[in-house]
């Protein structure tokens, strides 16, 4: 997400994954799972956490955990993919 301030400033950059997203002539509202700001994505950190990840969905058991594994393996690839992003700008 980015946000460009009204009156001017410097342009943030967020991460955000999960939640909702509600829009107003003046007013934006997030409601989110997470949230990072962009300054503050770390790719390592990522790329750990994503490989805990992977291996929890391999020894995974039933359908609740399974689905909670599959939602932090698709948010942490989201992630990843926003740093990459950010990189080549």
């Amino acid at each position: 997400m980015r946000i460009k301030p009204a009156g001017g400033g410097e342009e943030q950059l967020i991460f955000v994954a999960g939640g909702i997203l509600e829009v107003q002539p003046k007013v934006v509202t997030v409601l989110a799972d997470t949230a990072i700001r962009g300054a503050d994505l770390d790719e390592a950190k990522a790329n750990e956490a994503l490989k805990r990840a992977e291996e929890a969905r391999r020894t995974a058991r039933d359908k609740q955990e399974i689905a909670a594994v599959e939602s932090e393996v698709a948010m942490l690839a989201a992630q990843l993919a926003a740093i990459r992003k950010l990189r080549k700008k």
